[in-house]
This record gives structure tokens, sequence and C-alpha cells, in this order.
């Protein structure tokens, strides 16, 4: 890593009200670069504090590492060897994925529904709509719109004696909900830091900023989380600060297979796919042996690929990817991907893939409601 990559987390200007805020935002930044290596992430704070002067006599890197063992962010924890080691706590963990949302999704509006998807239809639902219609066997006590009911009495009936009757009653409409399954893919092959390029963290953060949105906004909807290298395992949303590439090939085929296993276990009507990769296919296994080609796209590979799209498209899981390269032949693959299975795909910079998720993940919830 090099010292200019960080540059971007470096305010322009500091306050001294609120060195721990700024310092504790390049902080969290590094520790999803290091794969939430405390150490490391110090070392590279104190190396930009060097650089950028980020701190001033009265308050240095000294204290904000104080700071953070006093307000719960870190702490020292027993090894299997003896030795002590420095380790972010649940806390940590939890500002990570807040600030994950605020810089990727700050721009959306909490709604006050607490985390349900409105439908174009109206049902049983746990919120009352603005729609008044005429009482209908079935509907409940609460539904019952007051004011309305009792002018509909005094005009049927006079003002003389009151009488309500069936007949007069009217209540406000319940908006139908639905929750939806999301399974995010991340690419963690050995392209995801080729040639210097970071594209694990901004995959990462991401997945981070998601998996908040949906604890945050939508309580009641999945996520589940997975990796594919040469093979697809899933992993716990506390285990994606620490998430590293490794000397893997992109087994797409493995990771849609226990996407769509997650999801056909799931009893939401509505599911979806998202897919952070920044390469083509180039591997499948095949009993116990992996079938590998890294020199261009393989027919075999990208034919089993698409097999999984068609698959995809029939159990109504629409796949949205979200590719990290310029290649016209990866973006061809990726077209003809999304064509065979209906889904969606945008192709970004590191900078733009934030904005991309954000704009799929809303459109695709409302379009996939029945």
């Amino acid at each position: 890593m090099r010292g200019h990559l960080f540059s971007e987390f470096i305010p322009p200007e500091q306050s001294p009200n609120n060195k721990f805020e700024q310092l504790l935002d390049i902080f969290q930044q590094l520790l999803l670069m290091t794969s939430g290596d405390v150490s490391e992430a110090m070392s590279w704070l104190s190396e930009l504090d060097r650089q950028y002067n980020l701190t001033n006599d009265s308050y240095g890197i000294g204290d904000f590492f104080d700071d953070l063992k006093k307000k719960g962010y870190i702490t020292e924890e027993r090894q299997e060897d003896g030795s002590n080691a420095i380790v972010m706590t649940p806390k940590s963990e939890k500002s990570i994925r807040r600030s994950a949302l605020e810089e990727i999704f700050g721009k959306l509006k909490r709604s006050n529904s607490g985390g349900n998807h409105h439908t174009p239809h109206m049902g049983t639902g746990d919120e009352l709509s603005s729609d008044i219609r005429q009482f209908q066997f079935g509907d409940t006590l609460d539904q019952i719109a007051m004011t309305e009911s009792i002018k509909n009495a005094q005009v049927n009936h006079g003002i003389g004696d009151f009488l309500l009757m069936e007949n007069d009653l009217e209540v406000v409409e319940r908006e139908q909900k639905t929750t939806t399954a999301t399974v995010v893919m991340i690419d963690i092959s050995h392209s995801m830091v080729l040639y210097g390029e970071d594209r694990i963290t901004p995959a990462k953060k991401v997945a981070l900023a998601l998996a908040e949105l949906i604890r945050t906004k939508y309580p009641k909807d999945s996520l589940d989380i997975i990796v594919f290298g040469n093979d697809a395992w899933q992993i716990q949303l506390k285990d994606l600060p620490y998430l590293e590439v490794g000397p893997y090939h992109t087994n797409t085929v493995a990771g849609l297979e226990l996407a769509m296993d997650l999801l056909r276990r799931k009893k939401n009507r509505n599911k979806q796919i998202f897919m952070i990769t920044d390469g083509k296919p180039t591997c499948l296994k095949e009993g116990l042996r992996y079938y590998k080609n890294s020199f261009g796209l393989d027919r075999k590979i990208i034919n089993k690929t698409l097999t999984l799209a068609a698959q995809c498209r029939r159990l109504d899981i629409p796949v949205t990817t979200f590719m990290i390269a310029t290649d016209p032949y990866l973006k061809q693959f990726v077209q003809n991907f999304t064509q065979v299975n209906n889904g969606r795909a945008y192709y970004s910079n590191l900078q733009g893939l934030g904005g991309f998720v954000l704009e799929d993940f809303q459109r695709n919830r409302r379009k996939n409601v029945k």
C-alpha cells in the first residue's frame, strides 16, 4: 500500500474540537483496507499523520489510541500462543457499518414504516394508508375512519337521533407489505488486488452498507453474504471487515449455486442476488477437480455460467451484476449473462460502485413485488 491511496480520506481542514471523530473516520477506512488488523491500521495512521499533519501538539496519535480503548472501539485479547493482541470490538464493527452506510447511502431518507416495502396492492398489512373505502366484512375496528363514518350517519339518518349503520361505515385501507431475501456475492479472486489496485475494499464497503441499510430500514428482510473464489462459502456479517482476497480463480458458478440454494430455503416471495465482481469466470469444479482457464473467455465455463443465469430466471431470481471492469469482451459476457437472466448490470469504476448499488437496490425491491 502507498500513502497516496489514502489521501482522499484526509479532511481538508482540522478542527481542534473533533480530532477524535476525524481520526476515527480515517482509522475505519484503514481497518477495511488492512482486513481488520488494528496494529497495521495504526501504523498507517501514524504514517499519514507524519505526511499530512493530522494531529497537533494538544492531541496526538497516542491520545487517539487511548480514546479508542476508553470508548470501547478496540480491546486487548489473549491469543492462543499466550501473547496479547489489539483487536476490534463489536462496537467498532457496528461503527464501520454505519460509516459505510452514511458514505454510500447517505442521501437516502429513512422510512417511518419500520422497514417494510410498499406494493401497489391493498390488503392486510401493518400500516394504514390515506385511502378510504366502504366497510367490508373482515375489516377490523381499528380501520374504521370515525370522522367520515359519523358524517355519513348524519347525512343518511339526520342529526336528531344519532344512528350509525353498517352502510355508514368507511375504513382506512391498509397497505400490503412485502419482504425481500437478498444474497450478496463478493468476488475474492486474486484479480481483486491485481496490479496494485484495491478493489476488495470498496466491495466490502458496499456489502457493509447494504447490510446496515437492511438492518435499519428493512429489518424484516433477510440478507446472506457469500464469497467466491475457487469455491464459494457463506460468511457472517461480522466477518466482512476482515475479508481478504486469496490466490483464487473466479468460480462464478459455485457462487450462483450457493446463492440459489440459500434463496430456495427462504419463504420470502421476492428474492434477488447482487454480484460484485471485477472479472470473468475462470474456474469450475468437476467432482474433486478444478477446471481452470485464465486465458480469455472459456466456452465451457461461460456456458455453465449462462445455464445458471437461466435457472435463476426460471426461479424468478434477478441477478444484478456490478462489474468493476471496462474491457469490451468482459462487458459482452456480462451483457449476455444479464440478457439470459433478465436481470441488470452496471459497469463502474471504484468510486461509482456504491451509487449503483443504491440505485438498483431500491429499484429491484419495487419491481420484484408481485
